[in-house]
């Protein structure tokens, strides 16, 4: 049983620029942003980061919703983002594998299918704010890839290949791969962020990807993946620097659904430990989910 078609009134809507890019930002909630939207002040000296732009940070954003919308959109639809929603400045990649999964439940492909249609959204959002500086998606792996990050976390023998769409298992583990990330990205740019509007908008994003990150969460816990999912947070942490950040999702004594430190707050992941995670090296350097890297300036 395969996830319903797409609700049509998730098309884009056509959007007024003409009052000033200042203004329609502002709109969305976003306003004006600088370097520290997302916190890109990792591995750059002050005047490096002071000259990345607002259309740095967004497209670096904007990358990373590609690979999510293409993952949820082929899952659950088949297919993923339609050409007019992927062209850009740089190079226009293609994207290697994915398909629709086999879904036994309904319940888990209304899950996939809702997380499409948002992520999505995202996708649009991040591109209509960027008008004629959008990137185009780069080249995206949603094949091998997953196979390298199963490897790493155990999930796989070292000739044996990880197929996130054979069944609704593995969908729901390749899921867990991403979700914890967009959400600790987010709060890594709390701090930094100094306009109030820039603070809103950063703030209904991460609120929506921590919607879909306990969603993924839970459903793995309900059905005692605990195992598998610490392997994957193992790797994410050996991916990501020294510091040991990540958590599974608990045990079958005590759940841990909701990863926070002991004041009960989640804990944060810089652009440079993002891509650490995307890259499938410590080193983020392009391979992994992103071969060829990312378009824009911020890779």
């Amino acid at each position: 049983m395969n996830a319903k078609t797409l609700d049509a009134d998730t098309a884009p809507q056509p959007i007024n620029l003409e009052a000033g890019r200042r203004a329609f930002l502002q709109t969305l909630g976003l306003g004006v942003v600088g370097a520290t939207l997302l916190g890109f002040d990792v591995g750059h000296s002050p005047a490096a980061a002071q000259s990345i732009t607002d259309a740095d940070i967004f497209n670096f954003a904007l990358n990373l919703e590609y690979l999510e919308a293409e993952f949820y959109l082929r899952a659950s639809v088949g297919q993923g983002l339609a050409d007019a929603e992927v062209q850009g400045t740089g190079t226009l990649g293609p994207v290697a594998g994915g398909r629709a999964v086999p879904f036994q439940s309904q319940i888990i492909a209304n899950y996939a299918n809702e997380i499409a249609r948002n992520e999505r959204q995202h996708v649009n959002t991040l591109r209509a704010a960027l008008g004629s500086n959008a990137v185009a998606r780069p080249a995206i792996d949603l094949g091998f890839a997953f196979t390298i990050a199963a490897r790493a976390a155990g999930l796989a023998g070292p000739n044996d290949t990880f197929d996130a769409f054979a069944n609704e298992t593995n969908f729901l583990l390749a899921a867990f791969i991403f979700e914890d990330v967009g959400v600790t990205a987010y709060h890594g740019a709390a701090p930094l962020i100094k306009d109030p509007a820039n603070l809103a908008g950063a703030a209904g994003i991460l609120a929506v990807e921590a919607y879909h990150a306990g969603i993924i969460r839970t459903v793995l816990y309900s059905r005692g993946l605990y195992t598998q999912a610490q392997a994957i947070s193992d790797a994410r942490d050996s991916l990501d620097g020294a510091s040991d950040l990540d958590q599974g999702i608990g045990n079958a004594t005590t759940s841990n659904l909701t990863p926070v430190d002991s004041s009960g707050i989640a804990f944060q992941r810089t652009p440079q430990q993002v891509l650490s995670i995307v890259y499938l090296n410590a080193g983020a350097q392009p391979n992994g989910f992103f071969p060829k890297g990312l378009n824009g300036n911020v890779k």
